[in-house]
């Protein structure tokens, strides 16, 4: 049982509604438009999470071999930093998580276009290569992007844009229109927020080791910085509403609104330790955010 508990606590559950926001809000998107197969729905939820849970190993993995995670982190320690598993466990365990990615991208595929040769297969094949590659190349390898400040980019386009715009493309088979980047925006800004909380909570552990952009501004610069990304993922989500034709129920996502400003207060109030509180909260927001605002969208289907 030891073993198994170290190795969910490194697949890092409670980040895993802040991956599923995106493609969430995206299929909700499109299902308010088009036809939906529960299949497609299910296979791309779990390739998500396979995705994230990539993530969640490599980033242990990558932070164990540059000596980022010691005694001294002020988040939550995880299995490697514990003694509960091994390099070569900790390896065993990213190679069946893209597996799964593997296996579960495919039967997404299938399910949604019926084959795996047609061009939009092929390049949806070629997205999940880069969405694997993206997910273990944080901290793992020669150049890790999360130790050169580029981590945020990162975080904006897989969990923002891709997430967003990529599921409404399996479900809908259709390349979204413009306005669509809007709501990726929303969850990409919200995605970034969830890291640079994260950043701005272990720039003293990190100063020595890695490159972050909470680390360049500084604590309180990098608050200022938090606010302005959730300030501009409800602009674009609102923006993106008043582009669509009026019903009131289009605005649902605005009864997050004191859970967002609870956060918002949170980052200012806490530092060190105490900020970490303000993580999960600002996911299970996100992700409260994501399926609020789906929902007003699907209401005349649900409905009518």
């Amino acid at each position: 049982m030891s073993k198994f508990s170290s190795a969910v606590r490194s697949m890092r559950l409670r980040t895993l509604p802040l991956s599923l926001s995106g493609v969430c809000l995206g299929m909700m998107l499109a299902a308010s438009d088009y036809r939906v197969p529960w299949t497609v729905i299910l296979f791309t939820a779990l390739t998500t999470v396979s995705l994230q849970v990539l993530s969640n190993l490599s980033n242990e993995l990558g932070d164990y071999y540059h000596g980022t995670d010691t005694k001294d982190r002020l988040g939550p320690s995880y299995g490697m930093m514990e003694g509960g598993l091994t390099v070569s466990e900790m390896k065993m365990l990213i190679g069946g998580a893209i597996a799964l990615c593997i296996v579960f991208g495919l039967l997404m595929i299938r399910s949604s276009f019926g084959t795996l040769l047609s061009l939009e297969s092929v390049c949806l094949m070629m997205l999940g290569g880069a969405a694997i590659s993206g997910a273990m190349k944080y901290t793992l390898g020669r150049n890790p992007y999360g130790y050169q400040g580029l981590g945020d980019i990162f975080v904006f386009i897989f969990f923002g844009l891709v997430a967003v715009l990529g599921s409404y493309f399996v479900a809908a088979h259709i390349i979204p229109s413009w306005i669509f980047l809007l709501p990726a925006c929303t969850i990409g800004f919200f995605s970034i927020g969830v890291l640079n909380v994260n950043n701005i909570r272990d720039m003293e552990t990190d100063a020595g080791n890695r490159i972050t952009v909470a680390i360049k501004l500084g604590e309180k610069k990098a608050k200022i910085y938090q606010t302005v990304l959730i300030v501009l993922g409800w602009i674009c989500m609102i923006v993106f509403c008043l582009l669509r034709f009026f019903d009131p129920w289009h605005y649902l996502f605005v009864l997050t609104l004191p859970l967002f400003i609870m956060h918002v207060k949170g980052v200012w109030k806490y530092s060190g330790r105490e900020l970490d509180k303000m993580l999960p909260l600002l996911v299970m927001s996100t992700f409260a955010f994501a399926l609020l605002a789906g929902f007003g969208f699907l209401k005349f289907l649900l409905f009518r």
